[in-house]
């Protein structure tokens, strides 16, 4: 079935919340889909974390992500929900990024009404462009998308700049001008993630489960009863990964040796079926034998 259509059947489907852990780069979204995972995210923190061991603050470029984003489509067969950013630039920047995005293979995008350079959600200092920037922005990537099953999300970070109301209201104005889902970025409380999916109940709306993040992390069940359909957990695999490798190379200073940990990593065996090692093999064996 094809990835749009699997995903535009998750989001129609009465009962259910759509859980879509983040990945930086095509093996952790390999990991995502063979978990069993119903989705996967490409964290734009994550990017910036792995690509340049720099925080999320806008300092990748639109060419950069696209690669990444690219590599992972190609890696999985689930639904790849991408961060977009701000679409890198104006309303014509983000017509690009749309089409690109959806080229690559991704299902939905997300687009948030910072002004460039962003940095991440849960940051202090952010800023945001105007309503009308954002709803033109907005209209452009619902106009230029080819698939309707390709899903334009509209993230608004106003909570950290005007307050939980506007926040609302900003949402409100993107769905108007035609964003298939809504995310409401960092609210505070229980009670503001309550408004939220009550303010907005006639779209699809995102949580982002950040760990000692602004928002209380809720189990799945907690969100879907609260009225979400999607939660992600952008950074939770990568910041997992990061302290399971210092830990791994404390161990190794302290021990010199690895012999210790065999049994905390991966076999061989393990990887080279991850990586596609056998198929690899295949094709060296069907097209680079000489008879």
């Amino acid at each position: 079935m094809d990835r749009n259509i699997k995903f535009h059947n998750l989001l129609t489907k009465e009962e259910g919340i759509i859980v879509a852990p983040g990945a930086a780069n095509a093996l952790t979204a390999r990991l995502v889909e063979e978990a069993e995972f119903p989705a996967v995210y490409v964290t734009g923190a994550g990017l910036s974390n792995n690509l340049l061991g720099m925080a999320d603050v806008g300092l990748l470029s639109f060419k950069e992500v696209l690669d990444q984003v690219k590599y992972i489509c190609d890696a999985v067969n689930i639904p790849v929900i991408a961060d977009g950013d701000t679409g890198f630039g104006n309303a014509i920047n983000l017509v690009r990024t749309v089409i690109e995005f959806e080229h690559a293979g991704v299902s939905a995008i997300q687009l948030e009404d910072q002004s460039t350079p962003k940095k991440c959600g849960h940051f202090d200092g952010k800023q945001i462009v105007s309503v009308e920037e954002m709803t033109n922005k907005i209209k452009a990537a619902v106009d230029i998308r080819k698939d309707p099953n390709f899903k334009i999300i509209a993230r608004t970070d106003a909570r950290a700049t005007e307050g939980i109301d506007s926040a609302i209201e900003r949402a409100q104005r993107y769905s108007e001008a035609g964003a298939d889902i809504l995310f409401v970025e960092a609210p505070q409380t229980e009670d503001e993630m309550k408004t939220i999916t009550k303010s907005l109940p006639h779209a699809p709306q995102i949580a982002n489960m950040v760990e000692h993040g602004l928002t209380p992390l809720k189990t799945n069940e907690e969100l879907e009863t609260l009225g979400y359909k999607i939660v992600l957990y952008a950074n939770f695999l990568n910041r997992r990964a990061i302290k399971a490798m210092q830990d791994a190379l404390l161990s190794l200073r302290e021990d010199q040796t690895t012999q210790h940990m065999l049994d905390e990593i991966i076999s061989m065996k393990e990887r080279n079926r991850l990586t596609h090692l056998k198929k690899i093999k295949h094709l060296e064996d069907k097209y680079l034998s000489i008879n």
